[in-house]
């Protein structure tokens, strides 16, 4: 059971370190749970993979990380984040140390499938950094948690130059390290959130059965914010790891020059997750929800549009034209997009805790599954997009309708609400009179 507990002055200085040790843990996650976008590029040269193969590989371990949330959201709630954040950073260590000796594809899937625990990182301090943090600085506290998404800019970054000068081997084992020194840290510098020490000293009831964690799952409402995280986080991972190879396909970069270029993307995309979750505590969610899937739409038509020569029928004969969106062009419109991402993966979180404080493990875990699911499914329909079109701007095209379907959807919702609200209001005032 999750409590939307005030934190009290003696809370303050727990509550910093919980959300401060959250915030670095989910960054060095979310450099592993990323990992093949990079290393993933040199496996697919030396087993001489084809694209829907290579989308299937950088998207296996995004499948782990999402199925395992829901679970691992609830077991946080019931044992507490400070333990299972712990297990899940030495599992996901554990198989990433492993990857490192896998030669076969079959056995990176599999290894795969074992680094995908870090992913699932994401459910636990959600459920654990919210119950340090009232309802009105729950969106300011989750907005930075989700700051950790800099871990896929960190592997950007670093895992070029480490997979340059050692091998990808080397990077495994490094990320590897890291997670396991990770662990140790937050074990040793976090303390257990007020539910768990209040449940510990008998001052709270007992946590409901495991079934009845999942019984908001039945309202509707849960699967729509699901969708807008599918794309708002889904899309944003599927990205983070498609980016290279697109950078490197469509403009002829070295990996080195399309991990920093694809950094540009993820960056602004994790940062101003903070001040998403800002914005939402003071203009409302749902404002801006309509920012992000409004400007994304837009963005995501313009990436979509194919390098074309066209030729028209002059009066003195055809005059030709080429359209292509050049390397700038393309940085600046992805910057744009990985900005207004951020603040609608903030906004969705946001409202969780204010509709389902006393399920926000197994609801928060079951929206970031479904978000996680976007960025296993959307690699893997990059690739397979690539293969059937042979245009490389197919992606593109995929998001921008997968956004226009977020934005209707939530456009007739709210006016569907509105309608509502508006009848019983009318009713209320007829009965008065």
């Amino acid at each position: 059971m999750t409590a939307n507990l005030p934190a009290a002055p003696s809370q303050d200085s727990a509550s910093r370190q919980a959300l401060v040790m959250s915030t670095i843990a989910f960054t060095v996650c979310f450099a592993v749970w990323t990992i093949f976008s990079i290393i993933g590029v040199r496996i697919k040269q030396e087993l001489g993979l084809n694209e829907t193969e290579f989308g299937l590989l950088v998207g296996t371990p995004i499948l782990t990380g999402s199925l395992v949330r829901i679970v691992l959201g609830v077991w946080t709630d019931r044992y507490g984040g400070r333990l299972v954040y712990t297990a899940t950073m030495l599992a996901a260590a554990v198989a990433t140390f492993l990857l490192a000796f896998a030669h076969t594809y079959e056995q990176m899937l599999i290894a795969a499938l074992g680094v995908g625990l870090a992913g699932g990182s994401f459910a636990v301090g959600v459920a654990y950094v919210s119950r340090f943090f009232p309802a009105g600085k729950q969106g300011t506290a989750l907005g930075i948690f989700g700051v950790g998404n800099v871990g896929a800019a960190v592997t950007k970054f670093l895992a070029p130059l480490v997979l340059l000068a050692w091998g990808w081997q080397s990077v495994a084992l490094i990320w590897a390290a890291a997670l396991v020194v990770m662990a140790i840290v937050f074990w040793f510098t976090t303390d257990d959130d007020p539910v768990i020490r209040e449940r510990r000293a008998g001052k709270s009831a007992p946590p409901r059965s495991f079934w009845q964690e999942f019984a908001p799952l039945r309202n509707l409402q849960v699967w729509r914010f699901a969708f807008y995280y599918f794309f708002s986080f889904g899309a944003f991972v599927a990205l983070s790891l498609w980016l290279p190879r697109y950078l490197i396909g469509v403009y002829g970069f070295g990996i080195a020059t399309a991990g920093m270029i694809g950094a540009a993307y993820s960056i602004p995309a994790s940062i101003f997750r903070a001040y998403g979750g800002v914005l939402s505590d003071r203009v409302g969610a749902r404002t801006v929800l309509y920012w992000t899937f409004s400007v994304c739409a837009v963005a995501t038509l313009v990436l979509s549009l194919p390098s074309a020569d066209y030729v028209v029928r002059g009066i003195s004969g055809p005059i030709p034209f080429h359209f292509e969106i050049g390397p700038l062009a393309f940085i600046a419109v992805a910057f744009v997009l990985g900005f207004f991402m951020s603040l609608g993966k903030a906004a969705v979180y946001k409202h969780i805790p204010v509709y389902y404080p006393q399920s926000v493990g197994a609801v928060g875990g079951v929206v970031g599954m479904i978000g996680g699911l976007g960025g296993f499914i959307l690699p893997i329909a990059f690739g397979a997009l690539n293969d059937l079109t042979g245009v490389w701007s197919s992606c593109f095209m995929l998001l921008f309708l997968i956004v226009v379907s977020c934005l209707v959807w939530m456009h007739v919702t709210i006016r569907r609400m509105e309608r509502a609200a508006a009848v019983k209001t009318a009713s209320l005032s007829y009965a008065a009179e």
